[in-house]
């Protein structure tokens, strides 16, 4: 891997008109097993009784001025929470020359950056119970480590997993390329097509992100403010990486294995990933619970309040809550609850 260097300072975080910092961050630099450095915020809770962290974990191209007001709600709660951006994101290193290019080799690269914050930010500094609420790629992400055996969270919330992506219309296709592409030694090249441009910043008429056209605004402000940590499209080997991480998910088994009780939030209209693929995926889960929000876009945190709404009641339930038997043991719950919030 090559070496651009160590930033000088810790990426500042970046406040704009309607997206103000949520006062006493604690903002800090983690340093990963394989030398790169990761920007990292964290917040003590608003609310006098604690109830433990929440460690928020992105999807992909996102950054962590993009969760200020779901940092404030989550402090509200009782919660120390802490944000990170991913390395090729946010304010953290890249392993490529231009900034804007989103690009790992591996899905497997992503698990010593959530090592890095659990050990150097969590573990001894941070009040348990620690739960994951985490979105897109990093719900992905955090299935995978919890299947593993790695996940540092003793429960998971997660919003839109990309378990299957549906904005492409011939996935088998585009991996046997992507992976052709890649093999050639292309792939650290934008995807065919792909910019620089960050997705946050394109119009609001038929995004795939949300229906808030004010929290689409305000995000698009914040990617702009933040520059090259807005990142533009994937590289070609972060698409290959991609598809090689949801195989996995299509194996039918492969929920069973996961023994970590888990919260599954599906978005209804969902144009980036497969609601369906979602729902068959929790719905096999040792220890899950599912919800499909209808009329929510890919992006549910930052959708219309009525979503959110509906997104916070399912939380405040299975968040910090109780002890959850998992399929297998004498009391083990008796399959998946289902249910579709309208």
């Amino acid at each position: 891997m090559p070496d651009f260097g160590e930033p000088a300072v810790t990426v500042p975080l970046l406040a704009t008109p309607d997206n103000s910092i949520p006062p006493g961050a604690v903002l800090q630099t983690v340093r990963t097993a394989d030398g790169l450095s990761l920007r990292v915020a964290t917040w003590a809770p608003t609310a006098r009784a604690v109830q433990g962290t929440v460690c928020l974990v992105q999807g992909r191209a996102e950054f962590i001025e993009k969760y200020f007001e779901t940092v404030t709600e989550l402090r509200g709660r009782g919660f120390h929470v802490v944000a990170f951006d991913w390395r090729g994101q946010g304010g953290s290193d890249r392993t490529v020359e231009d900034p804007h290019k989103g690009h790992v080799d591996d899905f497997a690269e992503y698990r010593l950056d959530l090592a890095a914050v659990e050990a150097q930010v969590m573990e001894g500094r941070l009040p348990r119970p620690f739960f994951g609420l985490a979105h897109s790629m990093g719900g992905a992400i955090c299935l995978t480590a919890a299947r593993e055996g790695w996940l540092p969270f003793s429960r998971l919330v997660v919003l839109a997993p990309m378990v299957a992506i549906c904005m492409i219309r011939r996935p088998k296709a585009a991996m046997r390329l992507a992976a052709v592409l890649r093999a050639l030694g292309l792939g650290r090249r934008y995807v065919p097509g792909g910019s620089a441009v960050s997705i946050a910043t394109k119009p609001f008429p038929n995004n795939r992100l949300t229906a808030d056209p004010v929290r689409y605004a305000r995000n698009a402000a914040a990617a702009l403010a933040v520059g090259a940590g807005a990142i533009g499209d994937p590289t070609i080997g972060w698409l290959a990486a991609a598809f090689r991480a949801m195989r996995g998910f299509e194996d039918p088994r492969y929920p069973l294995g996961i023994r970590v009780p888990v919260l599954v939030v599906a978005a209804g209209d969902d144009p980036v990933c497969s609601t369906p693929a979602v729902e068959r995926f929790a719905a096999r889960l040792a220890a899950g619970h599912t919800i499909t929000l209808r009329g929510a876009r890919h992006e549910i945190l930052m959708e219309r309040e009525a979503v959110r709404e509906q997104f916070w009641a399912a939380f405040d339930a299975f968040v910090p809550g109780s002890s959850i038997p998992v399929a297998g043991s004498s009391a083990a719950v008796a399959g998946t609850e289902r249910a579709a919030v309208v």
